[in-house]
């Protein structure tokens, strides 16, 4: 039996938490001190002990941990995580029935009420991702009851919880019979080569497939396409097969050359015709501006964060300068994909730091289309922060 602690949420944020907020801030508790070990049941009350939420104490760079109910009497056990998972993948029933996708996500953290986990399928497989130690500390009970519920081949998980928030390099297998990696994964038709053995990533990020899509099937055809931070290359595969008459992918990472060929072959495109290119982004385009490249269609996805040898580079702060980088080598009428995953600002701050750009260069747009996260990436109202990605598709007007 989990021990229980009571934690006393500040008069500023009791509506807040009350409203359905689910995650536990350091700001909002008086009594930080009595939180000792992770896994720790909650329970969050007012400065007068009336019950508000129960959770659990895990940290991650969010905060202190997660709301998991709003009913008092309710116990944190095998159950209770068969409920959230149960409903979470009868929501995604449609993605399981389909045979063109078999790549998707089955539960999505707090969106799902389990804030701190993420749950990911691979034709199959499962992989399982815990965010703090204090999700960890239920694995057994989640587990269980994953695995009284659906068919699987196996089970694999990634810890992302060592002191930076960062990966914890292991084995991973959880359960089941080890996949023969790379598997291969449909989305849209299009295959990929995973690998849930490797690292925190597993080759491809589940959450652009809507984006993907419609590159394929709306703008690819007929135009270059530069691809930015490509990472295993999946937008220029997309690119590829909607008919561009050639892509390049751009990444600093050494793996990102072997990986992109990887993820052409499986699609039966020849990488020879494809441009890759092993290189820091920033240094690539001023090489463009300089040799007068341009390209019917860019593609700018950065990380929220990222350090080269001479850059730190950050969303909040750099976003609108390196978006003036891709209008310079964008030609007339082309198209730039302007995207980021960065959750600590909204919608309308990345439209302004767009407009911005744009003003600064002396360039027009027009936005043509945008996108946040897809279905199977389920998120709530309360918690906005949740819906981090933001993708525009922009049009250089002549």
């Amino acid at each position: 039996m989990n021990k229980e602690v009571s934690l006393k949420v500040k008069a500023k944020f009791v509506n807040k938490l009350k409203g359905g907020y689910p995650l536990i801030s350091k700001e909002a508790i008086s009594n930080v001190a009595d939180l000792t070990d992770e896994g720790t049941i909650v329970k969050l009350v007012d400065d007068r002990n009336v019950f508000i939420a129960k959770g659990y104490y895990g940290k991650q760079n969010k905060g202190l941990g997660w709301v998991l109910s709003r009913n008092e009497n309710i116990s944190i056990d095998q159950p209770f995580f068969e409920n959230k998972l149960k409903k979470a993948i009868k929501e995604r029933e449609s993605f399981f029935n389909s045979s063109d996708t078999t790549a998707f996500r089955v539960f999505n953290g707090e969106g799902d009420g389990i804030g701190g986990l993420t749950i990911d399928y691979f034709a199959g497989y499962y992989l399982l991702t815990w965010y703090s130690k204090g999700i960890y500390h239920f694995r057994d009970d989640i587990i269980r009851a994953l695995q009284g519920l659906v068919e699987w081949k196996a089970i694999y998980q990634k810890k992302r919880f060592d002191e930076k928030g960062q990966y914890i390099e292991e084995d991973d297998f959880v359960a089941g019979e080890r996949g023969e990696f790379p598997i291969i994964v449909k989305e849209n038709g299009v295959n990929f080569a995973v690998y849930l053995n490797e690292t925190a990533m597993v080759g491809v990020f589940l959450d652009q497939r809507d984006v993907r899509r419609t590159i394929r099937d709306s703008y690819a055809n007929g135009r270059t396409v530069l691809n930015t931070f490509s990472y295993t290359g999946a937008f220029s595969v997309f690119a590829a097969l909607g008919g561009a008459t050639k892509t390049t992918s751009v990444d600093l990472a050494n793996r990102s050359r072997s990986k992109t060929i990887e993820q052409f072959r499986v699609n039966e495109i020849d990488a020879e015709t494809q441009g890759i290119i092993v290189e820091d982004v920033f240094h690539y385009f001023k090489y463009a501006v300089k040799k007068q490249l341009t390209f019917d269609m860019v593609i700018l996805d950065p990380p929220s964060f990222a350090r080269s040898k001479k850059f730190v580079f950050s969303a909040e702060k750099d976003y609108k300068n390196l978006l003036k980088e891709a209008i310079a080598i964008t030609a007339a009428n082309g198209i730039i994909v302007a995207s980021t995953n960065c959750s600590t600002f909204g919608m309308e701050k990345f439209k302004g730091f767009i407009a911005d750009a744009f003003k600064e260069t002396g360039e027009r747009y027009k936005i043509v289309e945008e996108f946040s996260l897809p279905a199977d990436f389920k998120t709530i109202k309360e918690f906005p922060e949740g819906n981090y990605l933001k993708v525009v598709f922009l049009k250089k007007i002549k």
